[in-house]
């Protein structure tokens, strides 16, 4: 049997204990680092104050626990993990961790630190009991360029400390538009959550994009051009995977819609086009004028609270459109908020690679201990850390997706956007590999797959490759090996273990794969996985 790359880490730290026996700070260092090996990928919601971090952290858990307010509490990073019962445990700097109580209000949690500041806090652990929390620890942060240094700060040193690897595995980070202070934090996130493993690890998501169509029915498709403008931005291609336009606000509300405003939607929908246009012509006159409507001002306000004008005017669009149920009503309202690209995008690219991101953090902290407390046996240490940077595959891939996006790939921009497909760009499975319908049969899958193992070897041989283009075909045919060895089993590509050269890809300018692949995909193929995420969307995964 194979040994993976996790099975390697653990491997390595046993050895490290041996080497650190009699050093209680490093072997406290060490048990924490196991335990980061055991638990989900630690996935982090990042942005500037108001971005919507904690409404998307709603959205994607389906539940409205997180507070939204401006709060001490929203100045704290605060965790949110998998639990059978509901707790809430609060970790200051100073002292004993201390359980708070579990009360909701409005359904959300409120997290009542009494006494103590935001300062006098290190985290606060919420553990729930949400399937969705099962695959995946989310981690809200507070926001950063903030009037309160303090609270930034708190942010940047737990996403981007400067001597130590980041304390999570990825990060979504929310944007109402690009600022300066964003390229500076995902500069400094990239710097150090890459280290030697030079890999890009966030998302962009352009946050509140019912506002950049002045809610507007078709918002989220201008939100979408200026969404495609950024990631091909200079400041910001290099530091994110992508960037996508989701309505927060509407996302939330839609996973946690109630009956009686779908029947306030119901109504709406029923009102004349002249009294429903009047009526929700602006925020202000749909709350103040009375005549149009049975619903109290008090009830429309609170409808534009939960949902925004934008997702009114969808709500009812949409009713009037055939949305006969609130839960057919909910499923619509998600698929249209952008929250589906963006759960398939955290799957596709953090969850299905999160032994690998998780095994690169280890090695990087390792790493840190390992120069910080030499001791007698740290230079075997030093070598298996090497040994492992440089011959996980799957760490491999994702330093030539950062290449990819920082500066290119010395080849033809047509095999550099293929290469970006082979090594994952796209999705880890096999079929997304060879660019191929995921319902694909194995065969067709395993044949396409030896077609191009042929091409990239003729690629590679080709005395008109570079070197620095020679080491990326080493990575997408050590890819394109993997599919062929493993597609009589029937299993998706999941990291690999395998060595290869420690050679970094580098060089030219190539096409946007992903711009590519959406080019390339059949209409049926888009149909199909549009019915499939909405229907992902219906339940508590991310």
């Amino acid at each position: 049997m194979s040994v993976t790359v996790d099975e390697d880490a653990r491997a390595l730290l046993h050895r490290a204990r041996a080497v650190y026996a009699h050093d209680p700070v490093a072997l406290r260092t060490l048990d924490e680092l196991d335990r980061r090996l055991a638990e989900p990928l630690r996935l982090a919601l990042a942005g500037m104050v108001k971005a919507g971090k904690s409404t998307l952290l709603n959205a994607m858990l389906g539940d409205r626990i997180a507070p939204t307010d401006a709060g001490e509490c929203t100045r704290v990073v605060t965790w949110y993990r998998y639990s059978l019962t509901p707790t809430i445990t609060l970790h200051p700097k100073r002292g004993a961790p201390r359980r708070m109580p579990v009360h909701r209000e409005d359904g959300r949690l409120v997290l009542d630190i009494g006494e103590a500041s935001a300062d006098d806090v290190a985290w606060i652990d919420v553990g729930w009991p949400l399937d969705a929390l099962k695959s995946v620890i989310l981690i809200d942060t507070p926001g950063i360029a903030s009037l309160s240094a303090d609270a930034s700060a708190r942010t940047v040193t737990f996403l981007a400390p400067d001597e130590a690897a980041s304390g999570v595995d990825a990060v979504v980070y929310l944007m109402r538009h690009l600022h300066p202070s964003d390229v500076r934090f995902l500069e400094a996130f990239r710097d150090t959550a890459a280290g030697a493993a030079q890999s890009v690890c966030a998302v962009g998501v352009l946050s509140r994009s019912d506002e950049i169509g002045a809610g507007r029915i078709d918002s989220l498709v201008s939100a979408g051009k200026v969404a495609r403008r950024y990631e091909r931005a200079g400041d910001l291609s290099s530091l994110v995977l992508g960037v996508i336009p989701v309505a927060g606000l509407l996302a939330e509300s839609a996973r946690t819609l109630r009956e009686s405003e779908f029947a306030a939607f119901r109504e709406l929908a029923a009102l004349g086009r002249d009294d429903r246009e009047q009526l929700l012509l602006s925020a202000d006159r749909f709350v103040r004028t009375d005549a149009l409507t049975s619903l109290t001002r008090e009830a429309r306000a609170e409808l534009l609270a939960r949902f925004g004008l934008y997702g009114v005017r969808l709500a009812a669009a949409l009713v009037r459109g055939g949305a006969s149920s609130s839960s057919e009503l909910s499923s619509r309202l998600v698929e249209q908020s952008g929250l589906i690209p963006l759960q398939r995008f955290i799957r596709d690219q953090f969850r299905t690679r999160q032994t690998a991101l998780k095994v690169r953090a280890v090695l990087l902290a390792l790493e840190k201990l390992v120069k910080e407390r030499p001791a007698d046996g740290v230079g075997e240490l030093r070598a298996g850390i090497e040994r492992l940077s440089a011959g996980a595959h799957a760490l491999r891939e994702l330093s030539l997706l950062a290449s990819a996006r920082a500066e290119g790939l010395a080849l033809a921009p047509s095999d550099a956007a293929e290469a970006v497909r082979i090594v994952g760009g796209e999705g880890v499975e096999a079929a997304a590999r060879v660019g191929l319908p995921e319902d694909s049969e194995p065969g067709t899958v395993r044949e396409e797959a030896l077609r191009l193992l042929d091409r990239w070897r003729s690629v590679s041989d080709s005395p008109l490759t570079e070197r620095a283009g020679m080491a990326a075909c080493r990575v997408v045919i050590r890819s394109l090996e993997q599919i062929v060895s493993e597609i009589p089993a029937g299993r998706a590509l999941g990291p690999m273990a395998d060595v290869m050269p420690a050679r970094g890809p580098a060089d030219r300018g190539g096409k946007d794969a992903g711009q590519q692949g959406q080019q390339d995909q059949p209409a049926l193929r888009e149909q199909d996985e549009q019915q499939r995420l909405t229907a992902l969307a219906d339940g508590d995964d991310l």
